[in-house]
């Protein structure tokens, strides 16, 4: 019964995996599709291919959502507890990708591992929430923001000589070396985090004591991230590629390139989970900017704000209402 669990289980990482590459999918291509850097299937390709080698390049962030935010639970009631979060977390996703709003697939997971943890009375580990996620991700979007604004200032001094037609011409090929960096950032983060909910379920189980992260395991999520990279996120790229800021080569390079360096660093040096989206989103608008602050489109970036908010609390009471009703059974 209990490989049974564990067997549901990672049919429902997989399951949040893919729901969580074509809803993040828009994070790498928005801006070369809508600056015509590259067609929308090259797009999407490339963005797979390139999260399918980030998700390879790394365990550090893997290991502390495993062990840095709630206790380890024993036996199937803490698969139950696992199994409420990507419920919470699937049903969150699907909800704001409808909607075409931006949010984090990252605050979903971590808000339904705690509202599950909550419901269940396991511990959570607050002081790593605060320290190891909640400061981080509140201060990545920031630093997106501040950098996306420098970087395009940096730019335009950079180009002022230059005639705007080549320039526009070179940094839209440019935009595929930047697309390929925010895609391999987003695999290196966000498939860590599904990473991490297998390992905690396999030491839940006992099939391993310790946090380390098994080859079967990255290519699972690796490619399940991939695969959901490829089905796409249109409602989602209009969003972040129009209805923010109407992006030029320019903006969309420098943009891309301030996220994922946010990602990198985060991943890297700290090993803490941060949204992709937040960072990217962010970035966006820290480019816009440079233009003048009227050309964001700043309704739009509240509403995503909204979504922000909302997500982790919206994601632990669905997970605390799906461990009710599992726990029946």
């Amino acid at each position: 019964m209990e490989l049974l669990a564990l067997i549901l289980v990672i049919a429902l990482v997989t399951t949040f995996d893919y729901t969580n590459g074509f809803h993040d999918a828009a994070n790498a291509i928005a801006s070369a599709v809508s600056t015509r850097a590259l067609s929308l299937r090259g797009a999407l390709g490339l963005a797979a291919v390139m999260n399918l080698i980030g998700a390879l390049a790394g365990t550090g962030v893997a290991v502390t959502i495993a062990s840095g935010v709630i206790a380890t639970p024993s036996g199937d009631a803490g698969l139950m507890v696992v199994g409420a979060a990507l419920i919470g977390a699937i049903l969150w996703n699907i909800t704001t990708w409808y909607f075409g709003l931006p949010s984090s697939s990252s605050h979903a997971l971590i808000g339904g591992l705690v509202g599950a943890a909550l419901a269940s009375a396991t511990q959570v580990h607050w002081s790593g929430v605060l320290t190891k996620v909640a400061i981080p991700m509140v201060l990545s979007p920031l630093v997106g923001l501040t950098l996306g604004y420098l970087v395009m200032l940096g730019m335009l001094w950079a180009f002022r000589k230059v005639n705007a037609h080549a320039a526009g011409r070179w940094l839209r090929r440019a935009q595929i070396l930047s697309a390929s960096s925010l895609a391999l950032g987003h695999g290196l983060q966000d498939a860590q985090k599904s990473m991490g909910v297998i390992v905690l379920s396999l030491v839940i189980t006992g099939h391993q004591s310790d946090y380390s992260v098994p080859f079967w395991v990255i290519l699972l999520c690796a490619t399940a991230l991939a695969a959901g990279t490829w089905s796409g996120g249109l409602r989602i790229m209009r969003t972040l590629g129009r209805r923010i800021f109407n992006l030029t080569p320019a903006h969309g390079f420098a943009a891309e390139v301030s996220a994922s360096s946010v990602l990198y660093l985060t991943a890297f040096v700290f090993a803490a989970p941060v949204s992709t989206t937040h960072v990217m989103t962010s970035a966006v608008m820290g480019v816009g900017a440079t233009t003048r602050r009227s050309a964001v489109r700043w309704s739009v970036a509240g509403d995503i704000a909204i979504g922000w908010v909302l997500t982790a609390p919206a994601a632990a009471t669905i997970a605390a209402l799906a461990y009710g009703v599992v726990s029946v059974f």
